[in-house]
């Protein structure tokens, strides 16, 4: 099951980055859980929106990726420069990396919880840092 939800998983991917907005369904259950706080399907692909309306080079690339049962775990990589507020900083035309840490846990090959870390403060300190 691991390997078939690492498959599932790239996908996904693809799918944020390829902003298929209409085939999240595919991926994410109509309810889900994201840091404890219970969405939608709707709420969640609004939450995916706004970050990629905020910056729009923003792409998910995995860069550790594991499996083990219902369970994956992710760090993601972006390089990116925000056009709007985002992560509750404002814009400074600065490009930015940072990491995300994520776990998600599938039922029926889609993702019902997610628990994610972002490294607010990389983005914070690269958007403040002079020139």
């Amino acid at each position: 099951m691991a390997d078939d939800l690492v498959a599932v998983y790239r996908d996904y991917l693809a799918c944020l980055n390829e902003r298929r907005w209409d085939d999240l369904g595919e991926f994410v259950a109509d309810e889900l859980s994201y840091n404890r706080r219970r969405l939608t399907l709707a709420d969640y692909r609004a939450l995916l929106d706004a970050d990629t309306t905020a910056t729009p080079d923003l792409r998910y690339r995995a860069e550790h990726l594991l499996a083990d049962g219902d369970l994956v775990a992710c760090r993601l990589w972006f390089e990116c420069v925000p056009r709007q507020r985002f992560l509750g900083i404002e814009p400074t035309g600065v490009r930015v990396s940072f990491a995300e840490h994520v776990f998600y846990r599938f039922r029926q090959r889609r993702i019902v919880d997610v628990w994610s870390l972002i490294d607010k403060d990389a983005v914070r300190e690269q958007m403040s840092a002079d020139g």
